[in-house]
């Protein structure tokens, strides 16, 4: 009865030294990221988490809960959606130093549906020096990891994804 219990629970609470690990990753993509910045970044990403499983209302392992949304007995949480709140969260916060970026991964993969994901990274710095923002991996309890040593993923920048998939053609201002 408590395994059923458990698992009916929202995430585990955060602990401050989960906020200062993500946070000290944080400061560390580059000496121009304001530590104040990353610290703030940290917890918001920590708190958004948190509330997106509690409005998603998360019970389940991802996957599970990937076929209540697609049979339309929950509204969200799929991958997409929780890439989509964190970034809209984190940019809401108007960041100095640093840039939120969206990513997806085995979009060219046929044996395997693909993933998104919110990134940050220190601002005009790479994608791949970013730091992966991913609660749905863990059913709403945030996973992050350098984009270099997620060792789940192979992340590609989202707009590249899409115009490849969408044949897009990309918009260049006129001179």
């Amino acid at each position: 009865m408590l395994i059923v219990l458990a698992a009916c629970a929202p995430p585990p609470a955060v602990q401050s030294d989960d906020i200062a690990r993500l946070s000290a990753a944080i400061s560390g993509l580059g000496p121009e990221v304001d530590p104040r910045e990353a610290e703030r970044a940290a917890r918001l990403a920590y708190a958004q988490s948190h509330d997106l499983a509690l409005a998603y209302r998360i019970t389940d392992p991802p996957l599970v809960h990937n076929s209540k949304v697609n049979m339309g007995l929950k509204q969200r949480g799929l991958c997409w959606h929780w890439a989509e709140d964190m970034a809209k969260g984190l940019r809401a916060a108007q960041f100095r130093t640093l840039s939120v970026r969206r990513a997806i991964a085995n979009a060219d993969n046929p044996f395997r549906i693909d993933h998104s994901t919110a990134l940050i990274t220190a601002r005009g710095g790479a994608m791949q020096d970013g730091i992966v923002l991913d609660p749905w991996r863990e059913g709403g309890r945030l996973f992050w990891s350098p984009v270099a040593e997620d060792q789940a993923y192979d992340w590609q920048p989202r707009q590249q994804v899409l115009a490849r998939r969408y044949d897009l053609v990309p918009i260049v201002p006129a001179p």
